[in-house]
């Protein structure tokens, strides 16, 4: 199940909330877990053991590394424990299959494929179970109060299968005081609208686009990227923005997981506006504690590359991820060592040079097939003898040209802007009806739509 669909928005979450604010607030908690168990299993029945099984594993482990939290070794021993059950299982249900293609690949074996089906949500249910142990190890909170509390925490529905990624400290009180206020409900039924329309008229409607641009230009060639970009942004900060909507209806109060990124002056500012919950991450648990900047140049390439490594296969067990992992490793690598100071001193270029780089790396995290993507490529830059345009790319652009343009617009906080420098009564009378309005024509989208993929259901 996902949110921009009519089971969730007038089934599901009308019940739950109805529920949830007649339930004594002792057992919110509760009933909150019960319907993030039930919004998965309608969408994973077969997969929601392991689920269950990391909230009570990863309960107890904690546990105990506080119960023992005097004896050194055994404490370690707990958190190496809990760390190898996380890894591992992520290990094995996610690049299992990619391990043995490669090794029957390289070694010509003949190993057997397995038939593993991919928990939804698992890479980011696991990150957060890790964090959570190694925030407990090192003392930056409490645990978890009893094993209800953190399940809850674990397997909150907003963020579950598609993040943000949450730490247990960020929610640590709003798990203790289930408190709504009227302000937090209203606001967040307006990021719900706006994360809805994000993902129902702009992504969506651009997914059909791409799979329209079928001829083989130039024009289509970059088309195509360009509109996968803004795409896979719309698509998964239209989520992030009903993930943190929901929290606020709920009392919860989830972190930003994007900052108009396409804004960006660097690709360094770039991830620092992308996916925040995510950077973060693996700037804390993996990047720092391999020692960050503070060691020697050649440590220092070789850290950002483990890290840019592993962020690219955390999205995907298929080389186009990792690639893309590492282009963005080299790319980061040359910009603070090189181009840093000379990006400063320019005015636009710093932009242009930006989006390019975005553009291209979605080119190369869109397209599994490296011989696809190596075509793609030549096919944008001249390489190949086709036409700039033909009638059939032209058709299209100019059938779709008003949602790019509202795509980039968008992309932008050119409107928020607007809204702030001049704030007036106008706005405030206009927004309900306007946020209505677009609500309404979602829906009417959804209960037509035949086209309604989330992308980021695989990682």
């Amino acid at each position: 199940m996902i949110f921009s669909s009519i089971l969730f928005i007038f089934y599901f979450l009308t019940t739950l909330l109805l529920i949830y604010f007649i339930t004594p607030k002792k057992y919110k908690n509760l009933v909150l877990l019960i319907f993030s168990l039930l919004f998965y299993f309608l969408g994973e029945p077969k997969n929601i053991i392991f689920l269950i099984l990391s909230c009570i594993i990863n309960y107890y482990l904690s546990y105990f590394i506080v119960k023992y939290q005097k004896k050194k070794i055994l404490k370690k021993t707990l958190l190496i424990l809990g760390l190898s059950y996380n890894i591992i299982t992520l290990i094995y249900f996610k690049y299992t299959n990619f391990l043995l293609n490669n090794l029957n690949n390289i070694f010509n074996l003949n190993l057997k494929i397995i038939n593993i089906l991919l928990p939804i949500g698992i890479s980011f249910y696991t990150f957060q179970a890790i964090s959570y142990l190694i925030d407990v190890y090192n003392n930056k909170h409490d645990k978890a109060t009893n094993l209800i509390e953190f399940a809850t925490y674990l397997t909150l529905f907003p963020q579950l299968i598609a993040g943000p990624i949450v730490r247990f400290v960020d929610i640590k009180d709003d798990l203790n005081k289930n408190h709504i206020t009227k302000e937090d409900f209203s606001l967040g039924i307006k990021r719900f609208i706006i994360g809805l329309a994000k993902k129902v008229l702009l992504a969506n409607t651009l997914g059909e686009f791409i799979l329209k641009l079928t001829t083989k230009t130039i024009l289509s060639s970059w088309l195509k990227p360009i509109s996968y970009t803004l795409q896979i942004y719309f698509d998964f900060s239209g989520y992030s923005d009903m993930a943190i909507g929901i929290g606020l209806m709920l009392g919860f109060h989830f972190k930003e997981n994007f900052n108009y990124p396409f804004i960006a002056n660097s690709v360094t500012n770039f991830w620092r506006r992308w996916h925040i919950s995510l950077s973060y991450w693996f700037r804390d648990y993996i990047y720092i504690p391999l020692g960050g900047n503070r060691v020697n140049k050649l440590k220092w390439i070789l850290n950002i590359l483990i890290v840019w490594s592993l962020t690219g296969l955390w999205h995907g067990a298929s080389w186009n991820f990792l690639i893309w992992g590492v282009y963005f490793g080299i790319i980061l690598i040359i910009e603070k060592l090189f181009l840093k100071k000379y990006l400063e001193k320019t005015k636009v270029l710093k932009y242009i040079y930006t989006i390019l780089i975005v553009i291209i790396s979605f080119l190369i995290f869109s397209n599994e097939n490296l011989d696809t993507l190596i075509t793609e490529f030549k096919n944008m830059f001249f390489l190949n003898k086709i036409p700039f345009t033909d009638n059939v790319t032209n058709f299209y652009l100019k059938d779709y040209f008003m949602l790019l343009a509202i795509g980039i617009i968008s992309s932008t906080p050119i409107l928020k802007t607007i809204t702030k420098k001049y704030p007036n009564k106008i706005f405030n009378i206009l927004e309900i009806p306007i946020l209505l309005i677009i609500f309404l024509i979602s829906i009417a989208f959804l209960i037509d739509a035949s086209f309604n993929p989330f992308l980021y259901f695989r990682f």
